[in-house]
């Protein structure tokens, strides 16, 4: 009986289940006036019913949101058809995309549409080209008919009346006019045609000779300048065609190009990202964003204008010239409106003084004579007695009162500063160096500092490695051959110098050999060709697992090889004090890694000062063989030092005479760069920007001088290395 009446009557305090009320109901049916007993109790059948109509509502709903989503795959494969639909000229051509179609889903960014047409192989495929070859040299004129070139819209350029309408806005010369107008007027009143005319025709001519001095000057330096900013934009591009890379103008671009991308490059067109190692793009030209947006397989859209930041990568081109963003954004961009210069500021204010002077003189003067005028005539009783003569009188005395206004105006004024600014450009010009505007050589007049890079700019940025050292010796390279160190050594060298490369070898037209890459990875591929020819045999025989590309940061590139007798083998170089306080041993004459000693590092350290006093730049060469692990991480530490080359830029031609010719002008020239210390003191001596009393110091440095002592400082700086982090 207990188990009993627990099982049926007893019931939990909170939340029973309804299975339990149930039994409960059943064991108690015979109860009198149910009803009001059980008053207080859910009603089991009201909720049961409830509980229905909510599950026949939940399976309408289902159904109808099926019937909905069914509506909408029938509706995105309606459009989806319509969108994916190829015009027959481009069938016809062998393409299977169209290219309003490319342009929208890098635009958009639209993932779905790129995994419709199977990601960039599948883009790849339809557009017939091969990933790996490129393209073929005899398709590009099919590409550039179909997809059209890689060259934006231009507005046209301004009309001579243009310029000659802002020359005329100068408020010295609308003044001129005005007395132009007034002196016409009250000359022919008083003294009659044509000898009233004389004063006000001057005035006139005067100002048709500034304005079309003016115009004249600036309508030219408007194309000179329009054909230079083509001629800038007309960058070089490295692409894979034929198999091979090469180098061509980024006007000859077109869709299905392989473009190879490194630090610095701009990307030439819109496309997507096929391969690449931790590329990073800078977008702010075109989202305004600061952070830069990582770009991998998952990400793979890359847009015309942007820059990469850092990493390198390859990509395909998938739209050109207007179809890109950067060519509709160029559509909408209008030309800025230029500010006023310091001395037309300080004409203006004069013209503006001198206007009002002027004007107040005439004015006192016109009423200091009528009112001689009228007091004679009141003296003499002729007040209310007019003639003719009294008219002419007066209009005299208002001619003499415009007189004076026209005169306080300088009307050579305006005609003196254009011609001389104009003599300016020309004498600039000569020198060969443009000027867009003639406010422009007042403008530089004012000039006491200049700022100058040095690589590229001071130098001519093409380097050749002209020292070495290597096993504890320093050698020039002209004396240097293979048999001086072992052929273990030799390897080591030649892979450190293959492997951890940006840069590539390639065949050119006329049979020659040629490297493509930045000057300064060309300079070292060079020095590696000296003594093994074949760089691709040499870069077969490892495999390349990871790479690190060069990054401003942290000044140095890694790569990660696996070697043919097993094992991994990480390659760094990079600036010389980084990569040797990475370092803790240092390769011997044999071959073999020998710890470095304070001694040896005391020399290493001086071999690099040496090399960078005699104005070269100084990179150190590392490898480190590591354990293989599951996330090929590059280390950063006990690498094995391989060698320290000195790389010579050569000073451009005519830079010392133009440097000296800023110092006897009292212009402070100073040098800033991110090079070597010792390498930068050296290049601004010998272009002789550092003088005797000139202060040459890092960023690192000045950061943690007070404001006084940087006050002290800056007057004498000379030389800024800006250091990493800087």
């Amino acid at each position: 009986m207990e188990d009993y009446l627990k099982n049926n009557f007893e019931l939990e305090a909170k939340r029973p289940s309804e299975e339990a009320q149930n039994r409960w109901r059943s064991a108690v049916w015979l109860v009198k006036n149910p009803r009001r007993r059980f008053r207080m109790v859910a009603d089991l059948a009201k909720r049961a019913e409830i509980e229905k109509k909510r599950r026949r509502m939940q399976e309408k709903i289902r159904v109808a949101l099926y019937v909905q989503k069914a509506a909408l795959y029938f509706i995105d494969a309606v459009e989806r058809t319509e969108k994916h639909k190829v015009p027959d000229e481009v069938k016809q051509a062998g393409f299977y995309i169209s290219p309003d179609e490319l342009a929208l889903i890098v635009g958009t960014h639209d993932v779905k549409q790129l995994e419709y047409h199977a990601g960039p192989e599948g883009i790849a495929k339809k557009l017939s080209v091969s990933l790996k070859n490129g393209l073929s040299s005899t398709e590009i004129p099919t590409r550039q008919n179909i997809f059209g070139m890689n060259k934006f819209v231009e507005k046209p350029p301004r009309p001579f009346w243009m310029f000659v309408w802002d020359a005329m806005q100068d408020l010295t010369l609308i003044m001129l006019m005005v007395c132009a107008v007034i002196s016409i007027g009250v000359g022919i009143a008083t003294e009659g045609w044509p000898k009233g005319m004389y004063d006000g025709i001057g005035i006139i001519l005067s100002i048709l000779l500034v304005v079309l001095v003016t115009a004249i000057s600036d309508y030219k330096q408007s194309l000179q300048f329009r054909d230079l900013d083509k001629e800038k934009k007309n960058i070089s591009v490295h692409v894979t065609r034929n198999g091979s890379r090469k180098k061509v103008s980024i006007y000859e671009l077109v869709v299905g190009d392989i473009v190879n991308l490194s630090i610095g490059d701009q990307v030439p067109a819109d496309g997507l990202y096929i391969s690449g190692y931790s590329l990073s793009i800078d977008e702010s030209s075109l989202s305004g964003e600061s952070e830069p947006a990582n770009v991998a397989k998952e990400r793979p859209f890359l847009l015309s204008g942007t820059k990469v930041q850092d990493g390198s990568g390859k990509m395909l081109v998938t739209s050109v010239g207007m179809r890109t963003e950067w060519g509709r954004l160029m559509v909408t961009l209008s030309e800025r409106e230029e500010d006023e210069t310091p001395l037309q500021v300080k004409l203006n204010g004069v013209a503006t003084i001198i206007g009002k002077i002027g004007l107040v003189f005439a004015v006192l003067t016109f009423l200091v004579l009528t009112a001689r005028f009228l007091a004679v005539k009141a003296i003499n009783g002729q007040i209310r007695n007019w003639a003719i003569n009294d008219a002419l009188k007066l209009l005299n005395f208002f001619a003499i009162a415009v007189t004076i206004l026209v005169v306080a105006v300088p009307e050579g004024l305006p005609l003196a500063v254009t011609l001389s600014l104009a003599f300016a450009m020309k004498k600039l010009m000569k020198d060969r160096a443009l000027v867009r505007h003639l406010s422009a050589c007042e403008t530089m007049g004012s000039a006491t500092c200049i700022c100058t890079d040095k690589t590229g700019t001071l130098t001519t940025n093409h380097m050749v490695v002209t020292k070495i050292w290597i096993c504890g010796e320093q050698k020039k390279v002209e004396n240097y051959k293979p048999e001086n160190v072992s052929e273990k050594v030799r390897k080591t060298l030649m892979h450190a110098l293959f492997l951890n490369t940006g840069a590539e070898v390639v065949k050119g037209k006329d049979g020659k050999t040629e490297v493509l890459g930045s000057p300064t990875e060309t300079a070292l591929l060079e020095f590696g060709l000296l003594f093994e020819r074949d760089f691709d045999a040499e870069r077969d025989e490892l495999k390349i697992i990871k790479i690190e590309p060069f990054n401003s940061v942290k000044k140095k590139m890694s790569v990660l090889v696996a070697l043919q007798g097993g094992g991994v083998r990480a390659f760094v170089k990079g600036a010389s004090e980084i990569i040797l306080g990475m370092c803790d041993k240092m390769v011997g004459k044999n071959g073999e890694s020998a710890s470095i000693s304070e001694e040896q590092r005391k020399n290493i350290t001086n071999a690099i000062n040496d090399f960078a006093n005699e104005a070269l730049r100084t990179l150190c060469l590392a490898y480190k063989d590591v354990e293989k692990t599951s996330n090929e991480s590059i280390p950063d530490s006990n690498y094995t030092l391989v060698a320290v080359v000195g790389i010579k830029d050569p000073v451009r031609p005519g830079v010392k005479e133009a440097v000296q010719t800023c110092l006897d002008a009292g212009i402070v020239v100073r040098m800033v760069t991110g090079d070597n210390i010792n390498t930068a003191k050296a290049i601004a001596r010998e272009c002789g920007i550092l003088t005797g009393d000139g202060i040459a110091i890092e960023g690192s440095e000045i950061r943690d001088r007070s404001p006084e002592e940087m006050a002290e400082i800056i007057p004498k700086l000379q030389v800024f290395n800006m250091g990493v982090n800087s």
